[in-house]
This record gives C-alpha cells, structure tokens and sequence, in this order.
C-alpha cells in the first residue's frame, strides 16, 4: 500500500533520500484507527492522516485489538532515509470512552518528563504539543465520522520504547522512561539538521527555566573532554550550529555565554562563519594566513600557512616563528567580535580556544573569571 510519500525525497550528496513520517504521525493514525474500531466494531485498512505540512498520509493499523470498553491500534514507523533510532518501531494508541473531552495520556514506553524547560510540564507524558493536537484532531474526527458525542482517553504506548530512548538525547533532556512524541510537521526530512537544533533550543531552554543565566557551549567531544579537565560538566553540544546556539540563547534570556573550542572549528568563527560544518566553509589556513600577517608575519610564513592542511601544522609554524601568542590574540579579538554580532550585543560572550596537542591557545579578556564563576556556581549546584 502506498503510503501518500513515496514521491518526497532530497538529493543529498548526489543521493536520493527517502522522506519518513514522525511518531506524532503514528500516534494520531493509531488513535484514529483505534477509535474507528472501539466505534464501529471493524478495524480499518488503513488510515488517511493529513500532516501539519499538508501531506496527506495512508498509514496501516496493526496489530488491532478490541474489548467491550477500549480498542488498541498499531503503526509502524518508516523513518524514510532518516538515520533515525525510532525507524522500525510500533507506536500503539489505546482509546477508551469517556463522557466528555480528550484526554491524553502516557503508556509504556513513552517517557515522562522530569524536569523543567522542556514542552509540557514535569511529570507529563512527552508526548509534544503538535502530536497531541494531531492526536486530538484524528479522534475527533473519527467521532464526528461515526455519529459519537462523548469523549475519549487515549493512551500512546511504544513497546522498547525505555531501551531505545538510551540512545537518544532524553536522558540529558530529563525525560526518563522511554521514547518522546514528536514531530512538528508530521514528516521526517532525512539528514535533518532541524531535529538537532530542536535539541540545543530544548537544552538551553531547560536550563533557563532551571534559573541558570550562563551557559557553556562546545562544538563536540574534544570540548568536553577539554572542559572536563577544567572541572566543568554539562555544556550545552553546539555540534557545527554556533550562531543557532547564539540565537536560542538569546530567545531563552541567558545572560552570558562560554564558548570553548577546539581550534579547527572555533578559528572559523574569527572569519563570521557561524556553521562550521567543512561543507559550508573551510577556510582554516586563509584565517590562520590573513591573522598572522595582521600580527606581523612575512610573506614566506603565510604562504606556509596556506600550504597547511591541519590547524596543529599551522600553529607548529606559529610557534617556530614565536608568533603564536600574537597570532592567537587577534584570532581571538575577531572571534568575540564575532560572536558578539551574532548575539546582538544582548548576551555576553567570552571564549576559549584549544588545541589537543597544544593545550590553552587564546582566551577572551574576561574567560579566566567567566569559567571561575561557573565552576563555582555548578560545584554549589551539586551540593
């Protein structure tokens, strides 16, 4: 059966990628499904969902069970092309009468949330705010259908869904349990870079709303670990969206910002690039070149700069020349300025920039007391 988009996909690297559909959407089509089965007495073939998007989706119940008072309906997610965790799991809904109104509720597998930011409140089901209205929608609908007045309970339920949600982000985000509900157009872009930032906005968010008025961002592992050794635990992974990161902090009220950096990623940010994905920019070695030319280098030395392929080669030669603190200072002038422009000049930012090989490259004037208040702060978090 045909399941209405067999025909959306992205070219991505010469590749043609399959679009999915969200565990929103199969919730709102088995609750749809369950509904027409507890009111009619037959389960349907399939289920007609239109997504927020506006595509039109045909979904197949499985698994239909029905009882005197409720009936229970499956729907196989296809995350597409999407490398996607969820991709092959059965998100269940469960429909009971009630006498009046929907009420939605979390069943096993689906987490709930224990902690602050996030979309719905501390110890509701995380099932987000556009699947429920798709949920809510699709029972009504099927009332409507079938000549019904009353309510519905309705209960989501992912068997696995506890053992899967390990491998996502919800134990950070404070969701414990099982799997989230989720999708805000009811598809899945495959390669999504959406569903990411959707996670760093979460992450900041919470921890506006935990009171915290600084955070600490990283690009990856090589931050955190560096960061670790610092006595700081927690940063908010910026992944290549450092500007994305900047904006959400703003729209969430923090007040200031640590941004700390392996040097391959954060010297980019010298040159205004604010992803800094190698497929958007990389132009390393010209900032590294056009920096120490600016601190007084020859032309023989930023030649052999941009004859580099790694940021430890050009500061290799850096150090030869003994320019590397020079060098390292302007880098890091352009860098504040930078991230500075990006947040407006509503957030106060201070940086870091390292190398693994190298240790501490350069600092922002005011980094030394920003990370000492942090550390202080979060060691009394921990108390």
């Amino acid at each position: 059966m045909k399941t209405g988009i067999e025909d959306k996909f992205i070219i991505k690297d010469g590749k043609k990628l399959r679009y999915g559909y969200t565990t929103g959407s199969c919730a709102a089509a088995a609750a749809s499904a369950a509904a027409t089965y507890l009111l009619t007495g037959r389960c349907p073939e399939y289920v007609s969902l239109k997504t927020p998007e506006g595509t039109e989706l045909f979904l197949e119940p499985v698994t239909p069970q029905r009882s005197e008072h409720s009936a229970l309906c499956g729907i196989t997610k296809d995350a597409g092309d999407d490398p996607d965790v969820t991709n092959g799991i059965t998100v269940f809904a469960e429909v009971e009468k009630i006498s009046e109104g929907v009420r939605i509720c979390g069943g096993e597998g689906v987490g709930r949330v224990t902690r602050k930011g996030l979309e719905q409140s501390v110890g509701d089901p995380a099932i987000n705010k556009v699947p429920r209205q798709m949920i809510r929608d699709a029972l009504l609908a099927a009332a409507a259908e079938h000549g019904y007045t009353g309510g519905f309970r309705v209960t989501v339920s992912v068997p696995g869904g506890d053992e899967i949600a390990g491998r996502t982000f919800n134990p950070k985000l404070g969701i414990e349990g099982g799997i989230s509900i989720l999708g805000t157009s009811g598809l899945v872009k495959p390669m999504s870079e959406a569903a990411l930032i959707d996670t760093i906005r979460l992450q900041i968010s919470q921890k506006a709303a935990e009171g915290q008025t600084d955070i600490v961002m990283t690009p990856g592992n090589y931050g955190r670990d560096y960061l670790d050794s610092l006595g700081i635990e927690d940063p908010v992974m910026c992944s290549n969206f450092v500007g994305e990161t900047i904006d959400a902090a703003v729209q969430s009220g923090i007040e200031r910002i640590l941004y700390v950096s392996h040097i391959g990623k954060g010297i980019k940010v010298a040159g205004g690039i604010m992803n800094t994905h190698s497929k958007m920019a990389d132009c390393r070695a010209e900032i590294m070149a056009a920096s120490a030319l600016r601190a007084g280098a020859d032309r023989d030395t930023a030649l052999a700069i941009l004859d580099t392929i790694t940021t430890d080669e050009s500061i290799e030669i850096l150090k030869r020349k003994d320019m590397l603190e020079d060098v390292m200072e302007i880098v890091m002038e352009e860098i504040s300025h930078n991230l500075s422009r990006r947040a407006e000049g509503k957030i106060r930012i201070e940086s870091i920039l390292f190398s693994n090989e190298h240790g501490t490259l350069g600092k922002t004037s005011g980094a030394d007391a920003c990370l000492e208040e942090i550390r202080e702060r979060t060691s009394q978090d921990g108390k």
